[in-house]
């Protein structure tokens, strides 16, 4: 990847384990964003006249191009977000060659013209298609997180469906940024159709303003407030994915050999840094005490390294100031009573970044550790008398993105899910419907709004375009011009012909009900 000269208009890409730099990009000036968007839109009014089936056969050569360069792709989400190579091979290469896989397979079916079918006996002389159109420009803005997953599983549907593509990845992973740019050139799409912008907020901004036709946004609650007003402002439709506050619920009667291991992966997994990371636990009293204790038992059985180690199983947080948030909550929430069972400390020794998977017990919703994302390692438990308080604690908070329900019964668990307040519910399973692709993600409340993924991701991406007609174009329209009391009469014996309550009063209405079909017409 080509390094550019001048510091001052580039984008550093840090490793967070060690704090050196290892790239340095380009940042595209806000002032290049408008021709950007000119150029995009030339490709795609050409690739959208692409058959559907040509264009799947495009994202088949992507799969194969990511599965071809799947060890340097895991290699550079390691090294640029610090998690352990193990999670960049199943939470972003394996997402990214599934998403491709899917949409590639599946798209010709998922965006097949539909028949609309008619109920009402005065239009049946019609018939309705729904046919389904690309946007143009998408802008996408993603987050740092899951650098290659989450912009790929956006761009893939967007071009399936004959979008164009602007990307600006976060400045904090500006080289996984630029893989995806990289990864459609290699597998052939057009010049200009998915084009990677780099820089930071300011970046962002310009991207709106430019007027793209739809915005995919990621990230904080705060930033997707300013990208909605702006979108608002400029009418652009637009989809947030804001972050979650995810609650487990543990039932007396769940298996907490399990159950405490999905605690604990679903804890720290990115060092709790996913939208999807277990932030809040609930447990029945009847388990609690060994629950935690399992917990925190397994919590020091980790491994905290840099994310190359083979062995490492939590790597470092992506920047010092995530670090000083997760330290700002727990000395909070210490203050305000809870108990740390297990780790709490910055871990200097091995770097800027480090942090110790945490286990923290006796919170309550008073503290921000329990309101507020933390995205960091800490697995923060509170003990609730039943099923019911544990319902009720789970959807006390702002945000409905996602939520797990632990039971040896899965019919209780589903009738529980049916009462949780989030856009997805696991029971027996913690985040990994993500990486279903025919499985919708997205929240409600202060977790965004709008889809990402299967067929409702894929029609965030397309314009619906409704096409009436009419099989009999010879004959005029009941109700067109030619007004009077006969018609009016008519109307209404046509109107208890179709509603009314009772199925002899609508047969007795029939015959007067024809005369509003059968008339004359004076214009």
């Amino acid at each position: 990847m080509a390094a550019l000269a001048s510091i001052s208009s580039s984008v550093d890409s840090i490793d967070p384990a060690t704090g050196d730099v290892i790239g340095r990009f380009r940042v595209t000036p806000p002032s290049d964003v408008p021709q950007i968007l000119t150029r995009a839109r030339r490709a795609q009014a050409a690739w959208a006249e692409e058959p559907l089936r040509a264009r799947c056969a495009r994202l088949r050569r992507l799969r194969e191009t990511i599965y071809e360069r799947r060890q340097e792709i895991a290699d550079l989400v390691t090294r640029e977000s610090g998690k352990p190579r193990v999670e960049a091979l199943f939470a972003d290469v394996l997402v990214s060659l599934d998403t491709a896989h899917y949409y590639a397979t599946q798209a010709g079916e998922l965006l097949r013209t539909e028949r609309v079918p008619h109920h009402n006996p005065a239009v049946k002389a019609k018939s309705g298609w729904l046919h389904y159109e690309p946007y143009g420009v998408i802008g996408l803005i993603a987050p740092w997180n899951y650098p290659l997953a989450i912009p790929l599983g956006q761009a893939i549907p967007a071009v399936v469906a004959g979008n164009a593509v602007v990307l600006k990845p976060s400045e904090l992973t500006p080289w996984c940024g630029a893989l995806v740019g990289e990864l459609f050139t290699h597998a052939g799409l057009p010049a200009d159709l998915v084009q990677v912008i780099q820089g930071g907020g300011e970046l962002g901004a310009a991207l709106i303003q430019a007027g793209p036709d739809k915005i995919i946004f990621t990230g904080s609650v705060a930033t997707g407030k300013r990208v909605a007003e702006a979108c608002a402002h400029r009418l652009i439709p637009c989809v947030l994915e804001l972050g979650g506050k995810d609650a487990m619920i543990v039932l007396a009667d769940a298996d907490v050999e399990v159950a405490s291991s999905a605690a604990v992966w679903g804890s720290f997994t990115n060092c709790g840094q996913a939208c999807l990371s277990v932030e809040r636990i609930y447990v029945e009293h009847e388990i609690a005490e060994r629950f935690s204790e399992r917990c925190a038992a397994k919590t020091q059985l980790l491994k905290l390294g840099p994310g190359s180690d083979p062995h490492t199983e939590v790597g470092p947080m992506i920047r010092p100031g995530q670090v000083e948030r997760v330290e700002a909550q727990l000395r909070e929430a210490i203050a305000r009573g809870a108990r740390i069972l297990a780790g709490g400390r910055r871990r200097s020794d091995l770097g800027p970044c480090f942090f110790e998977p945490t286990v923290v017990a006796d919170v309550d919703h008073s503290m921000r550790m329990m309101q507020e994302e933390t995205f960091g390692p800490v697995l923060a438990l509170r003990s609730v008398a039943d099923a019911e308080e544990a319902v009720a604690m789970a959807n006390d908070s702002a945000f409905g993105l996602a939520a797990s329900i632990w039971t040896s019964d899965s019919r209780r668990g589903r009738r529980l899910a049916a009462r949780i307040r989030a856009g997805a519910v696991m029971v027996n399973d913690v985040a990994s419907y993500f990486g279903i692709s025919e499985a919708p993600h997205g929240g409600r409340g202060a977790s965004g709004w709008g889809r990402t993924h299967s067929r409702l991701g894929l029609l965030e991406l397309v314009q619906v375009k409704y096409v009436d007609v009419d099989r009999v174009p010879h004959w005029p329209k009941a109700w067109w011009y030619g007004y009077n009391e006969e018609l009016g009469e008519a109307a209404d014996r046509f109107l208890e012909f179709l509603f009314a309550p009772e199925w002899r009063h609508r047969w007795r209405s029939a015959r007067g009900a024809m005369r509003a079909v059968f008339r004359g017409h004076r214009i």
